[in-house]
């Protein structure tokens, strides 16, 4: 899918989602292309050898990975194609303690903040996946993972 990419530019990138998930994404992606909204990359973690840390390392925008939920032995909605990760540098995964995991996030632990591609409460990101009835890891209470956006929450 094209995206706006962080230079000011449209890029192709890919996804991989649940069949029952793709139009969902379709919809809020085009609005978040037609708002310039950057993204930074978006590639298939097979790239990152399916390894989660690395693609966020990376800052990538993915989807489907087939990986257990972070610290469960649960299956991540990730796993199901229906969960997405959006800039993970500028939406980090934070601990209850406020802490993070990547330190190439750590400027990016508080909301809200503005800067490009940051996804803050109640923001149009967020508008745009509840209105297709998908949660925000960055409404839950504790840990916040404000990169991630589920169909059927979790």
């Amino acid at each position: 899918m094209t995206y706006w990419g962080f230079d000011d530019r449209p890029h192709t990138g890919e996804l991989v989602v649940h069949e029952e998930a793709a139009d969902d994404i379709v919809s809020v992606f085009r609005r978040l292309y037609g708002w310039r909204w950057p993204i930074y990359r978006m590639r298939l973690v097979d790239v990152y050898r399916g390894d989660d840390f690395a693609s966020i390392d990376a800052d990538n925008t993915s989807a489907f990975n087939c990986r257990p939920a972070t610290g469960s032995s649960s299956w991540s909605r990730h796993a199901y194609g229906r969960a997405v990760d959006i800039n993970p540098r500028e939406n980090p995964y934070v601990y209850a303690d406020g802490s993070g995991s990547h330190s190439n996030a750590r400027k990016f632990l508080k909301r809200p903040l503005k800067a490009p591609g940051v996804i803050n409460p109640g923001d149009r990101v967020v508008r745009a996946f509840e209105r297709e009835g998908w949660e925000w890891g960055g409404d839950w209470s504790g840990i916040k993972d404000y990169q991630h956006f589920s169909m059927g929450g979790g």
